[in-house]
């Protein structure tokens, strides 16, 4: 079973988020998310290759932006919405009002 590696918030740098942040395609994952968290990733708003959007899923990820879990056969994605809040402050309000 696939496992994902998550960051403590502490241990993430504003410009890894915003870097995260600078792609069109991760900022419509992050707001899709944002409406409907725990989304598979097939549920996603992407017209992007599978590798690609495993590329800027693992992106987010590695921000501590979203986090994934393994659900039977499905790996559900939401984004760190309190955790963000709290170390970041209205940095997703940005991407929600995208």
């Amino acid at each position: 079973m696939k496992t994902y590696a998550h960051p403590e918030l502490k241990e993430v740098q504003l410009a890894s988020v915003m870097h995260a942040l600078s792609d069109p395609c991760r900022i419509a994952i992050v707001s899709a998310l944002l409406e409907k968290p725990n989304l598979a990733c097939n549920e996603l708003p992407t017209e992007v290759s599978k590798a690609t959007l495993s590329h800027h899923m693992e992106v987010l990820r590695g921000a501590g932006l979203i986090e994934t879990r393994v659900e039977g056969a499905k790996c559900l994605s939401s984004v760190r919405e309190d955790e963000m809040e709290a170390h970041f402050p209205g940095v997703l309000a940005l991407v929600a009002r995208d």
